[in-house]
C-alpha cells in the first residue's frame, strides 16, 4: 500500500468514526445518561482530520454549529452554558440512576462516576470564558 492510499484510508476511517460520533451524539439527546456533547466534539475532531466538507457541515448546524465553532474560537465555555450543561447533565443522570435502580448499586456507581469526572472536566478542565465574546470568523 503507498502513502496516499493510506492516507485516504485514514480519513476515511476519520470520517466514518465522526459520522457514528453525530448519531451517538443525536441519540444521546434522546437516551438519558447518553452524552450528546463528548460525541459532537469528537466529531468535530474527526472531521477536521478528514473532511472539510463533513467539518463544516457539523459547523453549519443550526444546534451545534455556534458552540463548536465559539468553542474552536475561545478555547472554553461561558460560565452561563457550564451550568446549563452541568444542568442537563445531571438531570438525564438522574433520571438515568432511578431508571438503573434494579439494575444494580454497580451500574449506579459507574453512572454516578461518570457524572462526577464529566462535573470534574467541566469545571476545572474547560477553561472558563468572558460571557459575550465575540465570534472570530474565519
Amino acid at each position: 500500500m503507498n502513502i496516499r492510499a493510506g492516507g485516504t484510508l485514514r480519513r476515511a476511517l476519520l470520517a466514518t468514526l465522526g459520522v457514528v460520533a453525530v448519531a451517538l451524539g443525536i441519540i444521546g439527546v434522546f437516551v438519558p445518561g447518553l452524552p450528546t456533547t463528548e460525541f459532537i466534539i469528537a466529531a468535530s475532531y474527526l472531521f477536521a482530520r478528514s473532511s472539510p466538507r463533513l467539518e463544516g457541515w457539523l459547523e453549519g448546524n443550526r444546534w451545534f454549529g455556534s458552540v463548536l465553532r465559539r468553542f474552536r474560537e475561545t478555547g472554553g465555555m461561558a460560565r452561563k452554558t457550564k451550568a446549563l450543561a452541568l444542568a442537563w447533565m445531571w438531570s438525564g443522570l438522574s433520571i438515568s440512576l432511578y431508571v438503573l435502580a434494579a439494575s444494580g448499586i454497580g451500574i449506579q456507581l459507574f453512572v454516578l462516576t461518570m457524572g462526577i469526572m464529566g462535573t470534574v472536566t467541566i469545571l476545572f478542565v474547560v477553561r472558563t470564558t468572558a460571557e459575550r465574546q465575540p465570534l472570530i470568523l474565519s
